[in-house]
Parts: structure tokens; C-alpha cells; sequence
């Protein structure tokens, strides 16, 4: 097993992470890849990690300058709900905003594609999570093109060039974000469809989790090639230097658990948050402030 450091944990998300999706291959990322570490040590330097994350998150909140969007995405099964669970809990639910995106209601429909992501988007000082998000509407949505409801928009889904000019209306949608103030960062949880298999059947053998069991999950294994192309497909329009896609190896929970917590440190770190300094009229009054808390003690 390889001995995990500090140097290498801050190193993982860089092997992973596609800055310029050009070139990209998706099958370049071995979804049972976990760095030869021990599942044991990594979830020890979690715990440990999580208190970094908490801190920056409050200084985040404290600065009310930045926001930071944490997009996840992934087939069924692929751990996005527990990742949720153990990356940000440590945080202050007070600063955070997590989303899921369902199956558009009517009056989403009535609307843009984009305009129930904008709604959700996360106000300056959050830490905003998408649990799935708008590229369901160039994944599920391509995937199934014959069912989709163009409802007066412009273009045939049937051919490439609808879906090239929607991925073009993520990135500039993306890129408006960012000039906001709202960095982003984009995580597709890589894993094998027998990881799905087993996984599965771990939710449909297991009382405690039979109640996330979907059988529609069954149909659309069918269609795993068609949303892997999709997915290498809206990676290489979208990957850039300001909306980054994270491909991580998700066929071992405890590993891209790992590799999402440093990157999302990282992130935090780059902006450096700080909170505000105090009022001037505090500092003048430090004493006088002390003695009247202490005089007002029931």
C-alpha cells in the first residue's frame, strides 16, 4: 500500500482534473483507481480534513464576497448523496446550499432550461451543491432526444448541432457565473457499470436502503454507452480554466470522497477568505463593551 502524505493527498485532484477538454478520453480515467492507499488511512485523514474545510467555509460566510459551486454528477449509484454526506458535514449548515435537480415541474418547463439553475444558484459567501444540475439537459435529456420537448425552441434534437449549441450555452452561462464571483468546480463521480450492478443490489438486498431502489435504474443501464459519450462529450465542450470538471474514480466511495474534499479545500484556499475587520467603534470601546457583558450576566 502506498503511504499517504500530506504532499500526495494535495496532489490527487490535479490527476484528475481537466482544465481543457479538448482532448479529452473518458476512458483515460480507470473508474477502480484508488492510488494503491488504504481505505482505513483515508478515511483518517478525512476526519482530519473535514475541520480544515469547516474553517474556510466560515471565513467563506464571514467575507460574504465569493461563493463556491460544487457540481456532481454521475450515473445511479455513484455516490453523489454520500459524498454530500461525508465531504460537507462538517460545514456550517448555515453556509451551505445543496440542490437536487428532479424531473423539471411544470413551471420550470414553462421557463428556459437554465432558469430553475440560476434560481439556485448560491449567494455570495455560500458554499452551493448541485446534485445533478443542468447537465442532466445535455445527458439524460440528449440520451432520450425522441422524448424531449422542444415546446417552441429552436432546433431539431436529432441532430449534433442542437446539442453542440446548448453546451455552448452552459460554458458562456458558466463563464457569466464566474465574472460573478462564483467559482465552480465540476465533479463527474466516475464508476464501472459492475460497480453499478453490485451497488444496486446492495440497495435492493438491504431493508435500510430497499427505499432507493428505482426499477427505472434497470432501463437505463441499457443506454450506458450513449451516456458515457454524452458525458465525454459535454466534459470536452465545458472543461476550462474557470469551470474545471474533476473525472474521478468513484468504484471506491472512501477514494473520490477523498480526492473531492482536497479539491474543494484547494478551491477554498485559492481565494484566500478572510473575515472583516472589526468596526473601529469596537476597538475604541473594547473595554467599556467587556465591562457591560460582564454586568449584564443574569
Amino acid at each position: 500500500m502506498t503511504e499517504l502524505t500530506a504532499s500526495m493527498a494535495r496532489k490527487l485532484p490535479g490527476r484528475y482534473m481537466v482544465t481543457d477538454g479538448k482532448s479529452f478520453q473518458l476512458d483515460s480515467v480507470k473508474p477502480d483507481d484508488h492510488g494503491g492507499l488504504d481505505k482505513d488511512e483515508v478515511e483518517t485523514w478525512l476526519d482530519k480534513r473535514r475541520q480544515r474545510l469547516g474553517v474556510l467555509q466560515e471565513r467563506l460566510a464571514a467575507e460574504h464576497r465569493h461563493s463556491v459551486l460544487l457540481v456532481l454528477q454521475g450515473m445511479d449509484g455513484a455516490g453523489k448523496d454520500s459524498l454530500i454526506l461525508n465531504v460537507m458535514t462538517g460545514m456550517n449548515p448555515q453556509g451551505t446550499k445543496v440542490v437536487s435537480f428532479k424531473k423539471p415541474s411544470d413551471i420550470e418547463l414553462s421557463h428556459d432550461y437554465l432558469w430553475r439553475v440560476h434560481m439556485a444558484v448560491p449567494s455570495r459567501g455560500q458554499v452551493g451543491v448541485f446534485n445533478r444540475s443542468h447537465y442532466e439537459d445535455v445527458l439524460v435529456a440528449r440520451v432520450h432526444a425522441d422524448t424531449l420537448n422542444t415546446n417552441g425552441m429552436k432546433g431539431d434534437p436529432k441532430k449534433q448541432e442542437f446539442w453542440d449549441h446548448r453546451l455552448e450555452d452552459i460554458s458562456n452561462f458558466e463563464a457569466y457565473l464566474s465574472r460573478q464571483g462564483i467559482h465552480i468546480l465540476k465533479v463527474m463521480l466516475h464508476m464501472s457499470p459492475d460497480c453499478q450492478q453490485e451497488r444496486l443490489l446492495c440497495r435492493l438486498n438491504r431493508p435500510d436502503k430497499r427505499w432507493k431502489f428505482d426499477e427505472s435504474d434497470l432501463a437505463e443501464r441499457k443506454f450506458w454507452p450513449d451516456y458515457q459519450a454524452a458525458y465525454q462529450e459535454a466534459i470536452r465542450a465545458t472543461a476550462c480554466e474557470h469551470a474545471p470538471w474533476l473525472v474521478v474514480p468513484s468504484n471506491k466511495k472512501w477514494f473520490s470522497r477523498m480526492v473531492v474534499m482536497e479539491a474543494l479545500i484547494e478551491k477554498l484556499e485559492s481565494l484566500s477568505p478572510e473575515p472583516p475587520p472589526p468596526s473601529p467603534e469596537i476597538l475604541k470601546n473594547l473595554e467599556r463593551l467587556e465591562a457591560a457583558i460582564k454586568a449584564s450576566h443574569p
